[in-house]
């Protein structure tokens, strides 16, 4: 499928590795202008070598940047300049009881999930309202709507994402730019893997334990790749989705029980 994305310029936010990577990836290889992002330029190089090596002439470059630094924030959207599509991405997650997460970690999770998004939404959608086109994806969760109780304050942030999502979209009426949500279920990126830290044989073993005990409503009841999620993100990133506007959309395989 031609997903009309070349030479479409994308900001990706946390995007060397896990479902940002993918997702960088596949919209390198359709063609986009992708800009992609770590909090070291060692990460970002590492990618992009990466992604080089798969796929030929590619239009890809990196900017570094912490998220839970305002200042290096400022300082990425100056570089940015305006893009097409802006994929808001970047994310903490720490599974922890509730009795034991500290003011200060619930402070960096809103700072990094939420307000990373905010901020970069508020400096570049209204270019995108200028040239009358553009797409502003937030990767929220469906723990955003399941809250994981061994990880309330994630939960959070992923609920406050659909709110903001929705909330913006409203001021692109009439127009041609978008906002929409997508909400990944359980994905076998990085952190699940440095989490579950096992050969192949003992992966397999965890993942039948989890979706045993923390996510039984599943229907796939297996991780999802990230690239699954990505093809997801890619159709509303692209000029084929312009009919969705403020929307939800669930890469969940079947774990949230909503109609």
């Amino acid at each position: 499928m031609d997903y009309q994305l070349k030479d479409k310029k994308v900001f990706i936010s946390g995007s060397t590795k896990g479902i940002g990577y993918a997702t960088a990836k596949t919209l390198a290889k359709e063609g986009a202008e992708v800009i992609i992002n770590g909090r070291s330029q060692e990460s970002i190089d590492k990618a992009i070598l990466s992604i080089n090596s798969e796929i030929k002439n590619t239009k890809i470059s990196g900017i570094a940047c912490d998220f839970s630094k305002k200042d290096e924030v400022d300082l990425l959207i100056e570089k940015i300049g305006k893009v097409d599509i802006l994929i808001n991405n970047v994310g903490i997650f720490n599974p922890k009881d509730f009795f034991e997460i500290p003011d200060e970690e619930w402070k960096d999770f809103y700072e990094v999930n939420v307000l990373s998004g905010v901020r970069l939404t508020k400096a570049l959608l209204p270019k995108m309202l200028d040239q009358d086109w553009g797409r502003v994806i937030f990767i929220s969760s469906e723990s955003g709507l399941n809250i994981p109780v061994e990880m309330i304050h994630y939960g959070m942030t992923k609920t406050a994402q659909l709110s903001i999502s929705r909330g913006i979209a409203e001021i692109t009426k009439g127009t041609n730019v978008t906002v929409n949500s997508v909400l990944p279920g359980p994905t076998y990126s990085e952190g699940v893997k440095d989490m579950v830290d096992a050969d192949n044989n003992d992966k397999k073993e965890i993942e039948n334990e989890f979706f045993e005990t923390q996510r039984p409503s599943s229907l796939i009841q297996r991780f999802a790749d990230p690239q699954e999620v990505a093809n997801m993100i890619a159709y509303v990133a692209s000029p084929l989705s312009s009919a969705t506007n403020g929307a939800s959309l669930r890469v969940d395989g079947g774990v949230v029980k909503y109609i």
